[in-house]
């Protein structure tokens, strides 16, 4: 349907609009940009394409045989190593940084993160697999490991972490945060690619998880729905600016158990097999093999309820 009166006076809400592109603390556009943005479709794309290969038959193209394998696999990683490689030199030539006016360099730095990403691809691959396992021994609803592959956002998050995880560690801009971003849009789970995460990782539930960027959590944890590892506070400089890069965020020792809408603060430790009870408050370390418990409340029983027989509060 045209709308008549919008039309009418399409130029003066188009110069309205025009006057917000140069004010703002922020620019807030890319036009007339020295170097083009990556794409963000294509980043995912990238993603879409990794998932295959750590799962093959499950993610993408279902008809692979182990004598067709093979050749899948390689075609889907030079496929990801031209992209890839496209993505992060974009990604570098658009920051400022020194790189920046040298393509020659840029080019180097985005073949070098591609070829240690794709090093690594077994060791994501190891770790993935324990991730699985660890969901599937976690949770006496998921009928296989099938299952938590196709079907549980939690690894669908883990796994998008720690393909991000190796490329911000190689100091690629940008990517890494759209990747996990785009992970968190689809999940509700929020891991910062900066964390650092052991084996045998395993959210439940999912939505609400909240991981920091300075967080560390050893093997075998895990986690509930609404837990957030957050930082206290966010030190600021004499321009009040804030400070970044300090370690701010929780330490989570090996298979700790963290329930749901627990809220852990600060640079802490969470000790070793411990386990955080469903909405508790901690801004300080607990010490290891400790239960962490809200004081229960006592429930309370009326007569009354939904059916025919309640019990009106006029009859107690």
């Amino acid at each position: 349907m045209k709308n008549a009166r919008v039309h009418a006076k399409l130029g003066q809400f188009t110069e309205a609009l025009m006057q917000t592109y140069g004010v703002g603390p922020v620019p807030g556009h890319n036009l007339e940009p020295r170097y083009a943005l990556p794409s963000r479709a294509t980043v995912i794309t990238i993603l879409r394409r990794l998932f295959e290969t750590f799962f093959p038959g499950f993610m993408g193209r279902q008809q692979v045989t182990r004598d067709t394998v093979r050749f899948h696999i390689g075609a889907l990683l030079d496929e990801i190593a031209d992209d890839l490689g496209e993505q992060i030199y974009a990604a570098v030539r658009h920051e400022d940084s020194e790189l920046a006016n040298d393509r020659l360099k840029s080019r180097r730095f985005a073949e070098d993160c591609v070829l240690g990403l794709f090093e690594k691809l077994p060791e994501i691959r190891r770790a993935l697999i324990l991730d699985v396992q660890a969901g599937y021994d976690g949770d006496p609803a998921a009928k296989n490991a099938n299952e938590v592959i196709l079907s549980y956002p939690g690894l669908a998050a883990i796994a998008t972490y720690r393909v991000a995880h190796e490329l911000e560690a190689c100091g690629v801009p940008l990517l890494p945060r759209i990747m996990t971003e785009w992970a968190h849009s689809r999940t509700g789970i929020d891991i910062h690619p900066g964390a650092t995460i052991g084996e045998s990782f395993f959210i439940d539930h999912g939505t609400g998880v909240v991981v920091g960027e300075t967080c560390l959590i050893g093997n075998h944890v895990k986690l509930y729905q609404g837990v957030t590892l957050g930082a206290l506070s966010f030190p600021k400089d004499e321009r009040g600016k804030l400070i970044r890069g300090l370690r701010r965020h929780p330490q989570i020792c090996d298979h700790a158990v963290i329930y749901s809408g627990a809220t852990i603060l600060g640079d802490v430790t969470i000790g070793e097999g411990s386990v955080i009870g469903g909405n508790v408050w901690l801004t300080q370390s607990v010490p290891p093999h400790t239960k962490v418990l809200n004081t229960p409340q006592i429930p309370t029983f009326r007569k009354g309820g939904n059916g025919p027989q309640a019990a009106s509060d006029d009859e107690e």
